[in-house]
């Protein structure tokens, strides 16, 4: 192939760059900007970011442990620790030069939670002067993190609720709204249906799983909120599996993720229907792990020839048997 691959994607009305973007909670632009010698502002290696879960009020998070290594992957029981949506919103200055789009994860416990986030974000970018506030184009609407003890996860595993928090945030913004799904569900197209039928833009999946780890010695729970979510490659084959379901049952964009290391994961998860994807625990890894992703997955679509990643989106969902070549 002469010409390099073609990486751009739309996500609904969005352009990216290419289709890598942050998982929720795994990178922090201005932490990493302050911490290592690079602006990530101007210098940003995702196609769109998107910043920890914001919720109504601050969340001190859960007690500590709240961090595990597990065999191919990590648990964690942050419990969407953040400062609050007044002081997420003082920050929209300094996240102004950012040169990606923003996409804001909403969490809650209410309904009424939800809907007061997107309602002041909107006063806020409304107030706000010009180049005085970052590119948001959308919100993720987080209804499936496990680390919780009540609201998002039991959204999240209820078509119904799903379905009445997207229907009450759906007319507070014209952005593009997605829905985090949760994998702690029998059936997720049903509560992937429920979003999008009262209004959600697109799809993302998966999140983390409820899981358990012991500390060796005492044989009891390591995690001070005892559970918490696994992540890392462990989930992929889970994540590839909804993902694939999704994108079969449903019309709507998906943004996959759920154990992405490589440009060849990301490749698979555009193969099994999703648009964008997602990288959230190889963040920890390294600071650099975004940059050698996407340059992983332009040389995987070179090595197979391809110009452009429509022509494999989807290609896992073609139920007919492989072509036999050879004698």
């Amino acid at each position: 192939m002469s010409k390099a691959p073609d990486l751009r994607v739309m996500l609904g009305p969005i352009e990216l760059r290419h289709p890598v973007i942050d998982a929720s909670g795994t990178f922090d632009v201005l932490e990493a900007t302050a911490r290592y010698e690079r602006d990530f502002l101007t210098d940003f290696p995702f196609a769109a970011y998107v910043p920890k879960t914001v919720t109504r009020e601050p969340r001190p998070g859960n007690p500590p442990p709240r961090v595990a290594e597990t065999p191919s992957g990590m648990i964690n029981a942050i419990g969407l620790a953040n400062p609050g949506v007044a002081a997420a919103l003082a920050d929209l200055p300094r996240l102004a030069p950012l040169r990606a789009p923003v996409i804001v994860s909403v969490g809650g416990t209410t309904v009424e939670d939800y809907v007061a986030v997107v309602d002041a974000y909107e006063a806020a970018l409304a107030a706000a002067a010009a180049g005085a506030a970052p590119n948001v184009v959308g919100y993720e609407l987080n209804v499936s993190c496990p680390n919780v003890r009540s609201g998002c996860l039991s959204i999240g595993t209820d078509a119904h609720e799903t379905e009445q928090l997207v229907a009450a945030v759906r007319p507070r913004t014209r952005r593009f709204l997605v829905t985090k799904l949760t994998p702690n569900v029998t059936d997720v197209v049903a509560i992937g249906r429920a979003a999008l039928a009262a209004g959600s833009d697109g799809l993302s999946l998966i999140n983390t799983l409820k899981a358990m780890v012991l500390d060796p010695a005492t044989l009891t729970p390591l995690l001070g909120n005892r559970t918490g979510g696994l992540c890392g490659p462990a989930i992929k084959p889970l994540a590839l599996r909804m993902v694939s379901e999704l994108a079969e049952a449903l019309d709507a964009p998906i943004i996959g993720m759920g154990g992405v290391i490589s440009g060849r994961d990301v490749l698979e998860f555009i193969a099994c229907g999703a648009t964008a994807v997602a990288v959230g625990a190889a963040n920890f890894t390294a600071i650099d792990a975004p940059d050698r992703i996407v340059a992983e997955l332009r040389a995987e679509m070179r090595q197979r020839g391809l110009a452009k990643l429509s022509e494999v989106r989807g290609r896992a969902l073609d139920r007919r048997p492989p072509a036999v070549t050879g004698s």
